[in-house]
Formats: C-alpha cells, sequence, structure tokens
C-alpha cells in the first residue's frame, strides 16, 4: 500500500519581518519503514516571512508512520545566504479514492520554531507530544533523541573560567552559539543613554550638587532617588536596604555572637530596649548579623593610578520595637585588635556614618560577584549547558527549562569578555578589581549551599521569613509558591508517580551534569532524583534563580515611600519573531 501513499506538505515561515530566506530548501519525510528523497520545496515559491509553500511527496515504497521531517537549505548562486526561521511543517496523508476529512484531524504538526542555517546540514522535525524516553514507540524517534544530543555535545562543550568554581561554556566566539541560543540588543533606554556618557570619567565627585548634575537628565523624575537621598544617613534605612536592597540575601539572625566580633553586653546596652541586655536580645531571636568574610584578607584594586582598600566587617543589627533593623556596632576588619576598633552609633557622627559606607562597600563587591554573577548568571549557565548537553527537544523539562535560560550563554561569554576582563569595569573601577574575583568565587562557591538557594529554606535559616518590614522575603516566597505549585503541575502530567523520576536516565544525567560540573559535593545538591516534589523543587529554584532572583538582585527593588509595599519588577526577554530581544 506505500506506492499508494501521497503527502501533502506545507511548510510555513515565521512572520517576522526578517524571518524569509533566498535560499533553497529540500525536505525528506522519514517514516518508520523507509525515506523518501529529498524534494525541492520552493521550485517555484519564495520562502517569505508569513508564507507557506505546498509540495506534494509521493513515496516510491512503504514509509509506514511518518516519525520525521528533514530539511536541509542549499545556497542559491548569486543570492545572499540568509539564515531562515521555520515557524512549523504541515503534514497531511491522501489515499487514493479518499477525501480527507474536514476537520484536518489526520494532519501531524512537525514543529520547528527556530532559525535554520546552510551550515547546520540535515535538520531533523519530529511530531507528538512532549514524552520521556520510555514513552516512545518508535524506534527512529529513539535515534532522534539520541543523535540530536551527540551533536549538541559537539557544539556545547563545558570550560572553565575559575578552577573551583561551577563551569562555563568552551565557545571562542558568539557567533559560535548560532541563532538559536543569542539575542540582539534593542537601543537603550533614556536613562542609560545618559548615564553611559559618564563612563570614562576617572576624577570623583566634588559634591551632591555635582553628583545631582549627573542625574539632571535621568533622574529628575524619580521619586525614588530623592527619597533615597533624605534618608540615606539613617540607621533605619541602612537595615532596611539589608533587607530589601539590592542584596537582601545575606542577613541572617543569630544566636551567638561571632568569637572575633569584639562586643559586650555593656557595649551595646545603650541600643538595646530599657531593661534588656544583649544576651535577652540574642535569645528572643531580634539580633541579626551582616558578615562579609568573603573579602578578609584580599588586597584591593589600584583605579587611576590610586591604591584601594578593601574592607571585610562585621555588623550587628538589632530588630527594635518599632519592627525596624538597626545597625547597632560595625568592626571593619575580621580580626580584633587596636587597629581595629568596634564603631557604635554613639560615636561622631562623621566616624559612624563612615563605618556605615565602608559596610555598603563591602556589600557591593560580594553583592556584584555572588549574588548576582554566581548566584544567577552562574546557575543559569550551569544548567543550561546541561539541558542542551542531557535533554533532548521533546523531553518534557527542556521545553519548561529552556525560556528561562537561553539567553544565559551569550550575556555571560559577554560578561566574562568585558565586565570581568582586562581594562573593563571591575578592572578600572572597582575596589576588588580582577585579581580578586577567582579569590571571591572560589569562596563563595564552597560555601554556597542548595538550601540558600531554594527560598523557604533559605528564609527560615536566616530567620527573616516573619520579619514585619522584609518585603524581599514576602514576595520570594509568593513567587515562589506560585512557580513551584505551577512546576509540579508540569512535572505530574508528565511523570506518572516516584518510579518514572527514577527511571528517567536522561533527567538523571542531566542532574550528573550539573552536579559534575556545578558546585561542591558539600553544597547538598540531589545527587539523584528519586520523587516527583524533588524534581519539582529543583527546577522551581532553577527558574526562580534566573527570573525573579535576578531580577530582586539586579534590579533593586522599588519600595514606596510611606506604604511599606514592594513592586518587583521582573527581568523580560521578549523575543520579535523570532530572534531574541534582550531589554
Amino acid at each position: 500500500m506505500g506506492f499508494c501513499q501521497e503527502f501533502e506538505v506545507t511548510v510555513h515561515t515565521s512572520p517576522g519581518p526578517t524571518c524569509g530566506t533566498f535560499n533553497r530548501l529540500r525536505l525528506s519525510l522519514i517514516g518508520s519503514q523507509g525515506e523518501t528523497p529529498p524534494v525541492t520545496v520552493n521550485d517555484d515559491h519564495h520562502l517569505l516571512p508569513g508564507s507557506t509553500c505546498l509540495v506534494l511527496v509521493r513515496p516510491s515504497g512503504p514509509l509506514g508512520r511518518v516519525v520525521l521531517v528533514r530539511l536541509q537549505l542549499e545556497v542559491q548562486t548569486g543570492f545572499p545566504n540568509l539564515d531562515w526561521h521555520c515557524n512549523r511543517v504541515e503534514l497531511r496523508q491522501r489515499v487514493k479514492g479518499q477525501e480527507p476529512r474536514p476537520d484536518g484531524s489526520e494532519t501531524q504538526v512537525f514543529l520547528c520554531d527556530r532559525w535554520l542555517r546552510t551550515a547546520d546540514g540535515d535538520v531533523e522535525l519530529r511530531s507528538g507530544n512532549l514524552c520521556l524516553l520510555a514513552e516512545e514507540t518508535e524506534e527512529r524517534a529513539k535515534q532522534h533523541r539520541l543523535s540530536q544530543l551527540q551533536r549538541q555535545r559537539q557544539l556545547i562543550r563545558w570550560g572553565v573560567f575559575v578552577e573551583g568554581v561551577p563551569q562555563c561554556l568552551d565557545l571562542k566566539s558568539l557567533s559560535d552559539l548560532g541563532p538559536n541560543l543569542s539575542y540582539t540588543h534593542i537601543s537603550p533606554s533614556i536613562d542609560l543613554h545618559y548615564l553611559r556618557g559618564f563612563a570614562g570619567r576617572a576624577e570623583p565627585w566634588s559634591s551632591f550638587s555635582e553628583l545631582e548634575t549627573a542625574f539632571a537628565l535621568s533622574g529628575h523624575q524619580n521619586n525614588i532617588a530623592k527619597f533615597v537621598k533624605a534618608h540615606w544617613m539613617e540607621d533605619w534605612y541602612f537595615g532596611y536596604q539589608s533587607l530589601n536592597g539590592c542584596n537582601p540575601l545575606l542577613l541572617r539572625r543569630t544566636h551567638l555572637i561571632p568569637p572575633n566580633l569584639a562586643v559586650t553586653s555593656d557595649m551595646l546596652r545603650p541600643f538595646l530596649p530599657a531593661g534588656s541586655s544583649l544576651e535577652e536580645e540574642l535569645q528572643r531571636g531580634n539580633i541579626y548579623l551582616l558578615d562579609y568574610k568573603l573579602l578578609d584578607g584580599l588586597e584591593g584594586n589600584q583605579i587611576n593610578g590610586k591604591q584601594t582598600y578593601l574592607s571585610a566587617p562585621l555588623c550587628l543589627l538589632h530588630l527594635n520595637e518599632l519592627g525596624q533593623v538597626v545597625p547597632i556596632a560595625i568592626q571593619l576588619q575580621q580580626t580584633p585588635g587596636p587597629q581595629n576598633p568596634v564603631f557604635l552609633p554613639s560615636d561622631p557622627s562623621c566616624d559612624w556614618l563612615l563605618a556605615k559606607i565602608w559596610v555598603h562597600s563591602a556589600d557591593f563587591q560580594g553583592h556584584q560577584l555572588v549574588s548576582h554573577y554566581m548566584r544567577t548568571h552562574m546557575m543559569a549557565e550551569l544548567c543550561c549547558i546541561a539541558t542542551l548537553r542531557q535533554l533532548p527537544e521533546h523531553h518534557p523539562l527542556h521545553q519548561l527549562l529552556m525560556p528561562h535560560i537561553r539567553t544565559s550563554l551569550q550575556i555571560n561569554m559577554q560578561a566574562r569578555a568585558s565586565l570581568l576582563a582586562a581594562n573593563g569595569p571591575f578592572d578600572q573601577a572597582v575596589g576588588s578589581g580582577l585579581k580578586t574575583i577567582p579569590d571571591i568565587l572560589r569562596r563563595a562557591s564552597a560555601t554556597i549551599h542548595y538550601r540558600s538557594m531554594c527560598v523557604p529554606d533559605d528564609l527560615l535559616d536566616r530567620g527573616v521569613d516573619k520579619l514585619p518590614r522584609s518585603f524581599y522575603a514576602q514576595d520570594a516566597r509568593r513567587i515562589w509558591d506560585v512557580l513551584y505549585r505551577f512546576v509540579l503541575g508540569w512535572v505530574q502530567l508528565y511523570y506518572r508517580g516516584d518510579k518514572d523520576v527514577q527511571n528517567d536516565s536522561e533527567l538523571q544525567n542531566w542532574i550528573t551534569d550539573i552536579n559534575t560540573h556545578g558546585f561542591s559535593q558539600n553544597a547538598g545538591f540531589p545527587p539523584c532524583f528519586q520523587t516527583e516534589a524533588e524534581v519539582s523543587k529543583f527546577v522551581t529554584m532553577v527558574i526562580f534563580s534566573c527570573s525573579a532572583l535576578h531580577a530582586a538582585v539586579n534590579f533593586s527593588q522599588v519600595s514606596g515611600h510611606g506604604t511599606e509595599t514592594l513592586r518587583t519588577g521582573l527581568n523580560t526577554n521578549t523575543k520579535q519573531p523570532l530572534k531574541y530581544e534582550k531589554y
């Protein structure tokens, strides 16, 4: 009966203005019993944006059920070799003597939704729903999953940026990423446009009025900036920033004073409630700590020919009767001694303000490299590489994860080539500088724990989950819970129980790859997955880290003046048809 088969094949080009191509498209059908020779799709038609091309394919022998559609682009002599964005291929079988059903129920859809290039060679599309490897019924489909991963592992390789930290992508240039893993930039916003002109300024600001001039065009309607200017020197706002500022991940409740923090109960009594003591406030859970031991012993950068210096402060804070977390003691280095005094709110106002500024300076170093780069960017890249190497496109977790992690490869490559490279911003303008980057990343990587990446565990462990003005904690928990419910529903849609999780070799290879090239064995990441709940928690952690957490630590928090509300903006990666645009 195979020779009686005839197929109507409709090729859909995506509608974006740059999705068309001059190239010639060749197409083959691959069935369970054989395959057809290539036919040219666009002999009489052009692959225009938003267009469809119809071609009839008549197998010369038995084909069986069509499993794959193979596409290949060929350059037309004398015309530019442009990438082509294929939306999908639709297949309808026609049997002689039978009319096609009007509802189109016999149509197979082979989704593509990506850019194709002549350099890609054969590209095979498959139809059907997402599924696990164990549910594949066609041998050709199983082979397709395996060959897809083999090709990906040749292109997507593990590399090392710094020894002892999660590994990165081993590619020499952005062009090697290809169009489906890269994005193009749009014009910067007005705010960034005006601030960009100060990139080369070497002179210090001489006054606040001069600093205000810098923001005259970009921030003249910024009420938040005006509010910060009015309150930045106040103790309550210092504590508020540790809860809700750009680095809300470090503040931790403590029931014991660190042995290297030289404070006594008598020293701190004036800053505690009347009739209470340091020991009682510790017992009640009202004492919090900021500890920047990550920077201990590191040499500062030389900026504009001048030596800068790093501190590694210990800052003790108290939850007062107004619900405010306020600083009550600051020691600027880790080792106590005569040259390393403890600063108190009762010290001269300039001394106390300067001590808080040093804490903010230390916070910036850890925020940029650890809270921002390591916990969001590096985490996204780690999981993206493992996903591309271990989870084929038809695996349900590949489809769930890739929209959140796809753009991490390009932006991290660019960061390592500019931001964190010689003559880049870290080299020229940041106090820690280039020499300390390996040390800071190694120290942070050695101490990071899986629980600290999971919002409910982290907030509970740090004792900030129930603080009245911890708006980051409140919103982070809400977002985590919503994400977890969605991810769990997705996981339960494709896994019929914990046994399916345990038997999914592709999933187990994925978490093994992440552990092998990620954090230390003592970091507490799951070595394998046993239950649907474990998978759901881990995937939620990845998505949260790459979206909501990145928004919090990259764009900071936006709070009302007297409303005590938090509006968290999410990092948005929008795509025009269908190259990625990063805002």
